[in-house]
């Protein structure tokens, strides 16, 4: 058996503090359609779902085509602000030193699991330096929504990795959901846009320091 392991990360609110991005992009996109932005807290609520689940959620009222034109004014609005403003969307602390040190481990395998788009998960790599950083990089362009199984069963067929090797690390209740229903061990982050105590992870850390540990004793050395 293979003495690989993988960890998978969640992007916006687990590795990217992108918050102020997209209440900013959904201001836009709402203003755009002639209608009420949400509250801040219904925003974030839906950080992680794919974009047309999570309109979907927001705007139930409403039909496809409205909704479909709210992803598209969302998503053009994250672009532009991301290409106007280089400081938008940091690293949380830490993170970039812990990313390093699993990467450099021989039998630890990184990987993304997003409800960001293909774009957007490209620019933001680039605008990090982190291309080529993930050896697996599973985006909402060609998977249901989380918290489907299908980002992280993806992962782990294409890297070889089995169940009790792998752990996910993320912010909300669908990276939870997601792994617990793909069978691998859970790490739930307290600082992203879900409160910590509805996680329910195997273990939560609130620094990024905490991760190595975590992952050595859900995953094994």
């Amino acid at each position: 058996m293979s003495d690989l392991r993988l960890v998978i990360f969640d992007v916006d609110g687990t590795l990217v503090d992108s918050q102020a991005e997209i209440l900013a992009a959904m201001t836009h996109a709402f203003a755009a359609e002639g209608r009420a932005m949400p509250d801040r807290s219904d925003v974030l609520s839906i950080v992680g779902l794919s974009l047309d689940v999570a309109f979907a959620r927001l705007c139930p009222d409403s039909d496809q085509a409205v909704q479909a034109r709210l992803v598209e004014g969302y998503k053009d609005a994250f672009s532009t602000q991301r290409a106007q403003n280089a400081d938008h969307g940091p690293l949380y602390p830490g993170a970039r030193a812990v990313l390093d040190a699993l990467a450099a481990q021989d039998n630890t395998l990184l990987a993304v699991a997003t409800g960001k788009s293909r774009r957007g998960l490209d620019k933001l790599l680039e605008r990090h330096a982190l291309e080529g950083f993930f050896h697996s990089e599973q985006v909402a362009d060609h998977h249901p929504s989380k918290p489907n199984p299908s980002m992280i069963l993806t992962a782990m067929n294409e890297l070889g990795v089995v169940q009790n090797r792998a752990v996910m690390v993320g912010d909300t209740t669908y990276d939870m959901d997601m792994a617990r229903a793909a069978g691998v061990a859970k790490i739930g982050v307290g600082w992203g846009y879900h409160a910590a105590d509805l996680l329910m992870p195997d273990i939560l850390i609130h620094e990024f320091g905490a991760l190595p540990g975590a992952v050595d004793e859900l995953a094994g050395h």
